[in-house]
């Protein structure tokens, strides 16, 4: 199915800045959770995911954002709301985890491996 309106225009988005690359590396990087980790959201640690050349530091237009959002901001490092998230956020969305997913990055601590994956995969 083709996506239209608003749905169309994320995914522009997130093509235009962070390309087609984006979501491989995402699940094959294993990630550690940073101290900046608390009810908002956790940002990650590791190797940056690569932006589009030339567009490294853009932003797009503020969209509402939904609980569980994995954003890529400018760093290329991801961020992942939780519970007491913004309502807005000007990053690229390239993934959101599920409700159970949600639950158990509320429960991670600095500095505890993380390894995201697509649903359906082992």
């Amino acid at each position: 199915r083709r996506a239209r309106g608003r749905h169309a225009r994320q995914r522009c988005h997130v093509l235009w800045l962070v390309g087609l690359g984006c979501v491989p590396r995402l699940t094959t990087t294993a990630w550690k959770v940073g101290a900046a980790a608390d009810r908002v959201g956790v940002r990650f640690e590791g190797p940056a995911l690569d932006r589009v050349p030339g567009r490294a530091s853009a932003e797009v237009p503020s969209e509402g954002v939904l609980r569980g959002a994995v954003q890529v901001p400018a760093s290329g490092v991801p961020v992942v709301f939780l519970a007491d998230h913004p309502v807005t956020g000007g990053y690229p969305v390239v993934a959101v985890l599920t409700g159970r997913a949600c639950d158990l990055a509320a429960q991670l601590v600095p500095g505890q491996p993380v390894r995201l994956r697509l649903l359906g995969t082992p």
